[in-house]
């Protein structure tokens, strides 16, 4: 039984420095198989940073063999394999209002794995154990990038 109220600890933090976009599809490889159900990964990082890349490695790791593209205009991609990926591109959303009249929460069933790229600019809208991924470019390699992953720990049952 519960005495106490959940508790939100330090985020787990992990760097990754990639040397090629093919080095960042890996990463996004090896990263799906932690992934599972429900999971939301936000994206974020400026243009040009390895956000698709790193999404089309996830999505090759989830045994999706399709053509991945940014969904720019479409908003979202939805695509089938172990779990079903839905892939989204908030870049062009002004207000996260205008995704929850277009259905977004439909997407968070538990059931899918949400890969949002841009949700820095929806962070508001977004479940709160979303794991977090920043992107940037290495200053010291103009083809490689510093990839940030942040993970929220909970810790339900504290035993203080």
């Amino acid at each position: 039984m519960r005495t106490k109220k959940d508790k939100e600890m330090p985020p787990e933090v992990q760097i990754f420095r990639t040397k090629s976009e093919e080095e960042t599809f890996s990463l996004g490889k090896d990263l799906s198989r932690e992934l599972k159900p429900g999971d939301t990964i936000s994206l974020e990082g400026d243009l040009g940073t390895g956000k698709t890349a790193l999404t089309k490695g996830i999505a090759a790791g989830l045994g999706i063999d399709a053509f991945i593209t940014s969904p720019t205009f479409t908003l979202v991609n939805t695509y089938m394999g172990k779990i079903v990926l839905n892939h989204f591109d908030v870049y062009r959303i002004d207000d996260p209002e205008e995704l929850l009249a277009i259905g977004w929460e439909d997407y968070f069933t538990g059931e899918e794995i949400n890969v949002v790229e841009w949700g820095d600019k929806v962070r508001e809208i977004l479940p709160p154990d979303t794991v977090r991924i920043r992107l940037e470019r290495d200053s010291s390699d103009p083809d490689g990038r510093l990839i940030c992953i942040e993970r929220k720990k909970t810790n339900a049952y504290p035993c203080r």
